[in-house]
């Protein structure tokens, strides 16, 4: 049995979002992609502050707003027109010198989720095109770790192809939480995925790595304590004094749980 469809009601369904977004006063049918993403996620909570790149014509940054209704910035080489309780920055992300705006506006601590709907201008070739997508969901990441406070959240587009799997374990070096994930008002013929990270880890400390340390205290569940650097590691089975040769089992984001090995 074959069904003809009215080519008119194929546009309606295909560009439901970009109308309901004109409806409700979005800037861009991505602001239901981030609206999605949270409810799925939840990666923005009440009154955090957000950091977008690459958020013009501004979508990402009105559902930001309206989902945290804290300090909400937005980055982009392009103007951004004026939203009411945002700030924006005109910037390349990828310069020093927009980072150092971005931090004199957020503050020394940092910012509590970093979001990046960004795309790179496409050429229709599929390999170059997946490539300099990946170069901007890394060049995202990298802003991630340095806007970040321990905890916080990531979510980047990024195009699928054979370099996504890469870039994807690269994140998960990252954040103690990570997941691939497409909302339903992304197009149904669009090759975008969205990777969300959770609760950044802000040390060079991996799960595997080894140290030799000195038992510093012990914690409350009986675990021995020691430092390396600033970053707390509970040791288990260890006693004050001791010196012991560890291994990293377990990295939170401003914890990590090690073993004793011989």
């Amino acid at each position: 049995m074959y069904i003809t469809i009215n080519p008119c009601m194929a546009r309606n369904q295909k560009d439901y979002f970009y109308y309901k977004a004109k409806d409700e006063g979005y800037r861009s049918r991505a602001a239901y992609k981030l609206k999605q993403i949270n409810i799925k996620h939840n990666v923005i909570k009440s009154g955090d502050s957000i950091v977008d790149l690459g958020a013009a014509p501004g979508g990402w940054l009105q559902m930001a707003k309206e989902l945290s209704g804290g300090r909400v910035l937005g980055v982009d080489l392009q103007k951004i027109a004026p939203i009411e309780g945002v700030d924006t920055v005109k910037g390349d992300l990828t310069s020093d010198r927009t980072l150092v705006k971005i931090e004199e506006i957020i503050g020394e601590h940092g910012t509590d989720a970093v979001i990046c709907d960004a795309a790179p201008n496409l050429t229709g070739n599929w390999s170059l095109d997946h490539g300099r997508s990946i170069n901007l969901s890394q060049a995202a990441l990298d802003v991630a770790k340095r806007l970040l406070m321990p905890g916080g959240h990531f979510v980047v587009k990024v195009f699928q192809g054979d370099m996504f799997k890469e870039f994807l374990d690269m994140v998960k070096e990252n954040f103690v939480y990570v997941r691939s994930y497409t909302p339903s008002a992304s197009r149904k013929q669009s090759a975008e995925i969205y990777v969300i990270g959770k609760k950044f880890i802000s040390t060079d400390i991996k799960a595997g790595n080894e140290y030799d340390v000195e038992i510093r205290e012990i914690g409350e569940l009986g675990d021995g304590i020691t430092r390396i650097g600033d970053f707390v590691v509970f040791v288990k089975h260890a006693m004050v004094g001791q010196a012991v040769h560890v291994r990293i089992r377990e990295v939170h984001p401003n914890f990590a749980f090690a073993d004793i090995i011989e």
